[in-house]
């Protein structure tokens, strides 16, 4: 125990003080001290680095590849026809840094229509399932910070359609926020710990703790598709990349952007003794970032663009006890209360927070595959506060614009240059779907969102 937090833990009122006190109770102390030494912190990524290679994987427009579209495409249509597709979505995160305080997911993002990037993820789900015939049952985690907003407002939209029984929210676990110096807890308020989610890899823990399994097992589903909120352009249960993971009897398979400069900051999938994984950009030596391969490209070109598909199966045994991931540290800004009482706003970073990855899941794979997308198809995150030069709001609204104008004059239709365009998910989903309902000569020359209702 560490004598600090109990300081002011005498001014609570009996019930709140007992709830610290339990709270406290439950808190493994000495592994959070070996965190703080560094105890997940050991890898040598430069003589790790040394060996990593390129991954095995699937690469846009070329011949050679292990698999053809076509047969990945078949294939992952016989798998979402035959309801065994399920889908993962990852939204614990607030819109902080984009001036928006609460659930990312409830940030009004569409360029015409100001649809949330929750209706827009939402209906890409109910346009693939309606496609193949079946509904495709969604696992939602959340964080203490966004669950409940986020379940009351999913509530009063009516689950952007989604069937109650075809949507399971859970809530991620929390690791505390340690002073960087000396190593203590930090507390928010009195009777309070800083708390900080304990990253995308708690959702292993958090799947195990929630009803999901049972209804993965019930429904019978054999594969997961794992996609984050603040991505609107994720191929949501893409039939190629799930066609490409079972070709290949892959139990992790990871979609990537090829990465065409070595200081990019985006985390790089590589193979390492037969094992995927990926290392992060921070832990990547410059020298081994900027290796060539003999067409001149970058060797460890594979950028993490956190989409998933993951064997059902696979995902479950590793849920249980802690799911073997290991924490990574990180430096941040935690605001938190001085010895005599008084809040402190830090300027700088003053705190190490705790965060496992579901990424780290990879190396227990015994067979895995990376395949590329095109970003300007699949990836355009919303990270950044308006104004920034990407991943902000506009730059990801310039994206769904362009593949939307993109997707109508390939159909046959006429954009005006400058015209903002929407196309609604359950209107068309990819550029086949589209095709389908857009008449050739259709003339769009002001803002425009075509949704179902469209003629």
């Amino acid at each position: 125990m560490q004598p600090h937090l109990l300081e002011h833990a005498e001014t609570l009122p009996a019930a709140e003080r007992e709830r610290f006190l339990a709270q406290l109770r439950s808190i493994d102390f000495a592994k959070i001290e070996r965190l703080v030494a560094g105890e997940s912190q050991t890898d040598d990524w430069a003589a790790i680095a040394a060996k990593a290679k390129s991954p095995r994987s699937i690469r846009l427009n070329r011949t050679d590849n292990e698999f053809t579209l076509e047969a990945a495409r078949r294939r992952g249509a016989e798998a979402l026809r035959s309801g065994h597709v399920g889908a993962m979505l990852v939204a614990g995160g607030q819109g902080t840094r984009l001036g928006f305080d609460h659930p990312k997911g409830m940030y009004p993002l569409g360029p015409v229509s100001e649809a949330f990037l929750f209706q827009i993820l939402f209906e890409k789900l109910r346009a693939v399932g309606a496609r193949y015939g079946v509904t495709i049952p969604l696992f939602l985690m959340t964080s203490p910070a966004t669950h409940d907003e986020t379940v009351a407002f999913l509530a009063e939209h009516d689950r952007f359609g989604l069937r109650e029984e075809d949507l399971v929210v859970f809530c991620q676990g929390t690791m505390p926020a340690v002073d960087e110096q000396t190593g203590k807890l930090l507390l928010a308020g009195p009777g309070e710990l800083a708390l900080s989610p304990d990253g995308h890899g708690g959702m292993l823990a958090a799947l195990a703790a929630s009803r999901a399994p049972q209804i993965i097992r019930e429904r019978g589903l054999k594969q997961l598709f794992y996609f984050q909120v603040d991505n609107p352009l994720a191929q949501v249960c893409d039939e190629a990349t799930l066609g490409y993971h079972l070709l290949a009897e892959s139990e992790v398979t990871m979609q990537a952007v090829p990465k065409h400069d070595p200081a990019e900051k985006v985390g790089v999938v590589v193979d390492v003794d037969r094992r995927m994984m990926v290392i992060e950009y921070s832990d990547l030596p410059a020298e081994h970032a900027a290796r060539r391969a003999p067409d001149g490209t970058l060797e460890l070109w594979a950028g993490s663009i956190a989409v998933h598909v993951f064997d059902a199966q696979f995902l479950l045994k590793h849920s249980t006890g802690d799911g073997g991931l290991p924490f990574h540290r990180a430096r941040k800004k935690v605001p938190h209360l001085d010895a005599k009482g008084n809040l402190i706003e830090p300027t700088e970073p003053n705190a190490l927070k705790f965060e496992k990855f579901i990424f780290d899941l990879a190396p227990a794979a015994r067979s895995a595959l990376v395949v590329e997308v095109d970003p300007a198809e699949a990836f355009a995150p919303l990270k950044n506060a308006p104004g920034a030069k990407t991943d902000s709001p506009e730059w990801v609204r310039a994206q769904m614009i362009a593949q939307a104008t993109r997707r109508l004059e390939a159909a046959g239709a006429k954009v005006a240059a400058g015209t903002p365009v929407e196309i609604s998910p359950l209107f068309g989903y990819d550029a086949e779907t589209v095709a389908a309902r857009v008449k050739p000569g259709m003339t769009v020359d002001k803002a425009t969102y075509l949704s179902i209702n469209a003629k």
